[in-house]
């Protein structure tokens, strides 16, 4: 059967290759005889109606388990889901960096997306990653989530190619057309480029822009991002990306973290993250004191190379499998990341 998020892809995707005038939300498109398209927001997803809203807290960027044979291992994934929503995670970011998600066919992605949406939907927000170098590719992954009934969309600003501010802002602003809510994700360390808190405020204009995930480390950025945006009817939600400083974020008025240790320690994260927005600063240090050794160590080789061992560790996965030119982790750091998780509580 062909959906509407695959004829909905193939417009834009004609449109945009061929130099066609744009589809934009708002449009009827004419098909064939009586039947019609109207591009309205969220209009081609299924489950429209049942969007769940981000929230402030702990939101966990969760890996994908796998196989040693590369497939994905769905019971481990259904393992991990329930293992959050057990312990207070505040959102799913699924499909991220974390998620190993350059490395998936969009088949593996539809697949993941599904088994997320039945165990965790209403629950708790599930957020996807959405970026790429290619707008087009973005866009099919963005619609897909849509179809998916998916409640919000990670885009990253596109790595390697470093485009300037302006083209940024049109590339966010585009994706965030297509409906689904947009969580403007700055990475600069990964992309080279550095998405300035001047252009996110004139992206936070659109009302499908409702949230930033700042992962540079610098907290100062909290209140410089408050700053731009002060006019708006909704308020961003401002997102740490960092796991070493994401207490001080919340602390200076950010709204919660998109966290790799929130895969080993749920619970510990919500709980720093509440602490935090509710301005208790010596309970929310007091808990990342026993934290910060996973929230080192859990980057000792590429991620989520550690986050893998460590929850097979934990008995929560059943390999620590990743896929190349990632590698499972060098037994030379088995110990120190086993130390760290001693450390958390997490053994």
């Amino acid at each position: 059967m062909i959906t509407r998020t695959a004829i909905l892809t193939a417009l834009f995707s004609t449109a945009s290759i061929h130099g066609f005038a744009p589809i934009s939300i708002g449009q009827t498109i004419r098909i064939s005889g009586n039947d019609s398209i109207s591009i309205s927001a969220l209009s081609m997803a299924s489950n429209a109606n049942e969007i769940v809203q981000l929230k402030q807290g702990s939101t966990v960027a969760l890996v994908t388990p796998m196989n040693t044979d590369g497939t994905i291992d769905f019971p481990s994934l259904r393992t991990i889901l329930q293992f959050h929503k057990e312990n207070k995670t505040d959102g799913l970011c699924i499909l991220g960096t974390t998620g190993e998600a350059s490395l998936l066919t969009m088949a593996e992605r539809k697949a993941v997306l599904d088994v997320a949406v039945e165990e965790v939907k209403g629950s708790i927000p599930i957020m996807v990653g959405t970026g790429a170098i290619d707008p087009v590719a973005v866009r099919e992954m963005t619609m897909q989530a849509i179809d998916c009934g998916c409640d919000a969309s990670l885009v990253v600003s596109p790595p390697y190619i470093k485009p300037p501010q302006r083209g940024l802002i049109d590339h966010f602003t585009k994706m965030a057309d297509l409906g689904l809510p947009v969580v403007v994700y700055n990475v600069p360390g990964r992309t080279a480029v550095d998405v300035l808190p001047e252009t996110i405020g004139i992206c936070a204009e659109h009302d499908n822009i409702v949230a930033v995930k700042e992962a540079t480390g610098d907290v100062s950025r909290v209140q410089t991002i408050r700053g731009v945006t002060k006019g708006l009817k909704t308020p961003l939600l401002l997102y740490s990306g960092d796991d070493a400083t994401e207490a001080e974020f919340v602390l200076k008025g950010g709204d919660g973290c998109i966290s790799v240790t929130a895969n080993v320690a749920p619970l510990a994260m919500h709980n720093m993250m509440m602490a935090g927005l509710q301005g208790d600063a010596a309970e929310a240090m007091r808990i990342n004191e026993t934290l910060e050794s996973v929230h080192s160590n859990i980057f000792c080789e590429a991620n989520p190379i550690p986050a893998k061992w460590a929850l097979k560790r934990m008995g929560k996965i059943t390999t620590g499998y990743c896929r190349p030119p990632l590698v499972e982790l060098d037994e030379s750091y088995f110990t120190l990341v086993e130390e760290s998780l001693k450390k958390a509580g997490a053994l």
